[in-house]
């Protein structure tokens, strides 16, 4: 069955590009509503923004949606991966700003706040995105792909010239709550020159070493080191599944990303959603309901991470 929250969940902090405080109330939504952002400070006319794939700006940095009134909501890739990873397919997210805020560079506050929450079932089924046939996107060396499954993986490697990153990769299967366990805790990373640029250009005005991992060479500069020593792959994948839930609905599919990012990870969206033969919406049964991320997951998964 379909899910949302129990009560209101407040999330309060600073917006990284902005480095403004930010508030986001997470309410429960009827079931087929999927994820929507509704802007509090503006007319109601103009302030809601659907959290899909059509709706995204494709930038570098976060991702960014935006309606046809030109409202936007941006850096919401988090928290749509704490929602993908815990199962929840319908809310309201009011926001009083245009950005949601970074708390820690992770999707660990986010989970934790909305499993303490609460989790109600609605009475109506799940609906995924079956894909039916490999869809691929390319630009330069980055690739991002999508092959057929029973559900949803995630095949992710990066390159990094910085020592402290390096070569990683890694592959899950994003079954039972492995979101949670494995990749929620992993925060954002920048070089320390990149920091430099973006704040001498007026980006990442929010940014800092609590709510980032800031690497230089081969240092780790950020208080507390690594969380795991492949916190920088980790983190994409995170990335990846909050992107890929703009989708509308969970994805059955395997999705491979090789230097991906934001934007790609969007162009690979608009790609399967072009060609109707790429994929087919089904309501899932039981067995494949208990194989997506959010099926059985407690605060004891995140216990022993966050």
């Amino acid at each position: 069955m379909q899910t949302t929250v129990t009560r209101p969940v407040n999330f309060v902090g600073v917006g990284l590009h902005s480095g403004k405080t930010a508030t986001a109330t997470v309410l429960p939504a009827p079931a087929d509503s999927g994820i929507v952002f509704v802007r509090t400070d503006l007319p109601a006319a103009v302030a809601r923004v659907p959290a899909l794939w059509s709706h995204v700006v494709q930038e570098p940095l976060n991702t960014r949606i935006r309606n046809d009134h030109g409202t936007t909501v941006g850096t919401i890739e988090h928290l749509m991966a704490a929602l993908a990873g815990i199962g929840i397919h319908n809310a309201l997210i009011r926001i009083d700003g245009p950005e949601v805020p970074i708390l820690d560079g992770s999707s660990a506050g986010f989970v934790r706040g909305l499993i303490e929450g609460g989790i109600s079932s609605l009475s109506a089924p799940i609906r995924a995105v079956r894909v039916l046939k490999p869809v691929e996107v390319r630009d330069g060396l980055a690739v991002a792909r999508l092959d057929p499954s029973v559900t949803l993986e995630i095949d992710f490697s990066i390159e990094f010239a910085d020592a402290a990153i390096g070569r990683q990769s890694k592959t899950l299967n994003m079954a039972n709550g492995t979101f949670v366990r494995e990749l929620c805790d992993c925060r954002t990373f920048c070089r320390q020159a990149d920091v430099d640029a973006m704040h001498a250009a007026g980006l990442a005005l929010g940014g800092s070493l609590e709510n980032a991992v800031v690497v230089d060479g081969d240092a780790v500069l950020s208080p507390g080191g690594l969380r795991r020593p492949d916190e920088a792959v980790r983190h994409k994948m995170l990335d990846a599944l909050g992107d890929l839930y703009t989708a509308g609905a969970p994805i059955l599919g395997k999705y491979t990303g090789h230097r991906a990012g934001h934007a790609l990870t969007n162009k690979l969206l608009v790609a399967l959603f072009s060609d109707p033969s790429n994929y087919v919406f089904n309501s899932v049964d039981a067995r494949t309901s208990a194989r997506l991320p959010g099926a059985g997951v407690t605060a004891r998964d995140l216990a022993a991470v966050a």
